[in-house]
Parts: structure tokens; sequence; C-alpha cells
């Protein structure tokens, strides 16, 4: 007999599912948690990757620390999930970039151990045991405003991450290839 399990409904608009995980915030206890209320009156990206250590994975965290103070000037912070342990996170962040590491990064990364925030924002493939490709855009306030989960084999363009964050603070109704200095509709 098939179990069933029932998968969660995020959805655009609605308040982010609550999280409250450990992190790497302190790289030497490994015992500082991320939890969504933190970031209250400030924009976050939350995203998820399916596992350390592998090919894709480390091109978008990377690309999202590198670009971090960017994030930071329209006032919105990053926090990076998988369902490895802070062990394994650890690890990762101290192996040199030049041998499959991905070094100092400047956000955290929360382990989801127990894939229960992967379930919650709807990105965990129950038979892989890890999620997907998800990112999330989370306003000041608490609600999800927007949400992308792509094939394992994509990797997101924080690019694009920072042009969504953007017309969301401006406040009006962005056209499609709007950039920032273009004018909204309304």
């Amino acid at each position: 007999m098939s179990q069933v399990v029932e998968t969660a409904v995020v959805k655009v608009g609605k308040p982010a599912p609550s999280f409250n995980l450990l992190s790497t915030k302190n790289l030497e206890t490994l015992e500082e948690r991320v939890a969504l209320e933190d970031y209250k009156g400030k924009w976050l990206v939350v995203f998820f990757w399916p596992f350390d250590f592998t090919f894709v994975c480390p091109t978008e965290i990377i690309s999202l620390s590198d670009a971090y103070e960017q994030f930071l000037d329209l006032d919105c912070d990053i926090v990076g999930i998988s369902t490895d342990s802070v062990h394994t996170h650890r690890a990762w962040i101290n192996t040199p970039r030049d041998a499959k590491g991905i070094g100092d990064i400047k956000y955290p990364l929360a382990a989801d151990f127990t894939k229960v925030t992967a379930r919650a924002y709807g990105v965990l493939d129950e038979e892989l045991g890890a999620a997907n490709r998800g990112l999330f855009i989370i306003d000041p306030e608490g609600i999800l405003r927007y949400q992308v989960v792509t094939d394992l084999n994509v990797g997101r363009s924080v690019d694009e991450t920072l042009r969504v964050l953007q017309a969301l603070q401006a406040g009006g109704l962005c056209p499609a290839n709007w950039k920032p200095g273009d004018k909204t509709l309304a």
C-alpha cells in the first residue's frame, strides 16, 4: 500500500510558512537558529537547493553571496535552506572553492534535516528526499510575493531575482521586462 503525503500549498499573497532552523550563523557552535520572524520588517529571499557538494548548487549560493550587498541595499536579506545538516553546510563552507567547496558565504545556510520546511514551501521531492530549487521573496510583513521552482538541472538568475525584488518594491504595475528606472503602468 502506497503512502499518500500531503503537499503544502504556498500561495503568493498569503503568509509565508514559518521556519526556525539551525544555521551556519555561528560556524563554531552551529547552534544559532534562523527563523522567518527574525526578518520581520525587511524583505527576505529564501531559497532551497537539493544537496551540498554538488555541481549547480554552489554556483547559485556563491552568486547570491557575491551580490549580497545589492540585496542589503534594497533592505533585503537572504537565507539558504537545504535538507542537509548544518555539519555538512559547515564542511562545504570550510572547503575552498577551488576544491569544490563554497568558501565564505555572507548569509546563513539553514538545515532542514527533518524536511518540514521544504515540505511547507512545497519544494520537497519526496522520492529524492531533497528540496527542488525553489526561490521565494517575502515582504516585510511576512507575505509571500514571488515564488519560482525549477528543475534540478537549472540554476536561478541572481539578476532576475534582483529585478523582481525591485519591481515588487516599485509599488506600481511593472510590465514585462521592467527594469529599475523604467516607468510603471500605474
